[in-house]
């Protein structure tokens, strides 16, 4: 990281030749103005994994989870994250989501949940942050309900799968 004047650090990407968006010309954290880039259709999908014992897979699967349907339940929380994300995340911009989609996955071979959510917006900025947000609050809510059976749940690779839409185009993790 380079350094200012004042000797704080000025993040800069490495091979872009941009600097950070979020830290203005002191290094100091900013919300981005968006207000003058167009609306556009920007779409993000973000996938993460629950990692839990078989038996524990097992009580999901067949509705045995003492506190109820585990799947309905951290999918309302993946959709509710998505929509909140502006109000956990400091510098993200509130955003008129246009379709949240939570899919969680039972796998036995994990075996655990895998959790991807799909998030669309049109609007002046992307929607990677609400996608990220749907699938962490998606895997803490699965791990909340089954806790008190498996101490031993872990929560792993959450991470941005596509980003379709707006200036800097599309990305697509590699497979």
């Amino acid at each position: 990281m380079a350094r200012n004047s004042k000797g704080k650090t000025k993040a800069e990407p490495s091979g872009s030749g941009t600097a950070l968006t979020h830290i203005d010309a002191k290094g100091e954290a900013r919300m981005v103005d968006v207000s003058t880039k167009p609306a556009t259709e920007r779409t993000a999908v973000a996938e993460g994994r629950v990692v839990m014992s078989k038996a524990t897979l097992a009580l999901i699967e067949t509705g045995q989870a003492k506190k109820g349907d585990v799947l309905a339940t951290a999918r309302i929380a993946g959709i509710m994250a998505a929509k909140r994300t502006s109000e956990l995340i400091p510098l993200c911009h509130p955003l008129a989501l246009t379709k949240v989609t939570i899919d969680i996955t039972p796998d036995r071979k994990l075996p655990g949940c895998i959790v991807r959510a799909s998030v669309k917006v049109t609007g002046p900025t992307g929607v990677e942050m609400e996608a990220l947000t749907a699938v962490s609050v998606a895997c803490l809510t699965i791990y909340d309900m089954v806790k008190a059976v498996d101490r031993g749940i872990r929560i792993e690779g959450i991470h941005l799968i596509e980003k379709i839409g707006g200036k800097s185009g599309h990305y697509r993790t590699r497979a």
